[in-house]
């Protein structure tokens, strides 16, 4: 198992597609940042229910691209053949599975902790040139880093699961990204009772931030993590089965 790991993180390392999901996630980062310290008023900026908003799309966008980094990990493989070979060489395809969760997972986490901390970055400098004091305490912004990067593994695991269920990569990526900027964002604002059970939500009660929901609407930390660790185990588990039991050619 150790080797599978390894050569999981190997392939995270070497792929080009791999290496430049961090690059997109920090540029989008900063742009959704800048947009929001700039497009909200001063007063609303000085709400700390406002200013999670904003230092939640840390959140919003580190699970997306931990996602989607668990997604490509595996449908990469089945668009380019490269899971056969791999399936040779360890034919309890499970275990394959099982090794990509890891990996992503880790990736996830690298990925989240460094979304948080650039939207924190982002917007504290931001509010600090428009003359706005940060409400957040010194507790808010470890949640956010911790919450953020244990939520985005849990968000990696789920896009690897997604991944081996779908196989199609074009289709993977394109879900993920309906279901976390528009679905989720319109349950939010039809059904927001039933929202904050979502899995995207789940993460922003993890991270104490999301960009969609004010902090006050969201589940408690505990529970959100329970709710999501539930998701993630459950998109393992079906896309365990469903790799081990349908052909990949």
């Amino acid at each position: 198992m150790k080797a599978l790991f390894r050569a999981e993180l190997l392939k995270q390392r070497t792929t080009r597609t791999m290496l430049q999901l961090p690059l997109w996630m920090v540029g989008l980062v900063v742009l959704v940042v800048l947009l929001h310290v700039v497009g909200f008023s001063v007063h609303d900026l000085g709400s700390r229910d406002y200013q999670l908003k904003v230092f939640g799309w840390g959140t919003g966008v580190g699970s997306l691209f931990a996602a989607l980094l668990g997604a490509l990990s595996i449908t990469g493989e089945i668009r380019h053949g490269t899971i056969r070979p791999t399936f040779l060489a360890t034919p309890r395809r499970e275990r394959v599975i099982a090794a990509k969760v890891a990996a992503s997972a880790f990736g996830g986490l690298a990925l989240g902790l460094l979304a948080e901390a650039l939207a924190a970055a982002v917007s504290s400098a931001g509010l600090a040139v428009r003359g706005v004091h940060v409400a957040l305490s010194g507790g808010d912004f470890v949640q956010l880093l911790a919450g953020g990067a244990v939520g985005a593994a849990l968000w990696a695991a789920i896009g690897t699961g997604i991944g081996a269920v779908v196989r199609n990569q074009v289709g993977a990526v394109v879900g993920l990204c309906v279901w976390l900027l528009v679905i989720e964002t319109s349950l939010i604002g039809s059904v927001s009772s039933v929202a904050k059970f979502a899995p995207g939500a789940s993460a922003g009660a993890l991270a104490g931030a999301i960009q969609a929901q004010g902090a006050t609407n969201l589940l408690a930390p505990a529970l959100g993590a329970l709710l999501l660790v539930v998701y993630a185990s459950l998109a393992t588990a079906a896309g365990s089965i469903a790799i081990t039991r349908r052909d990949v050619t």
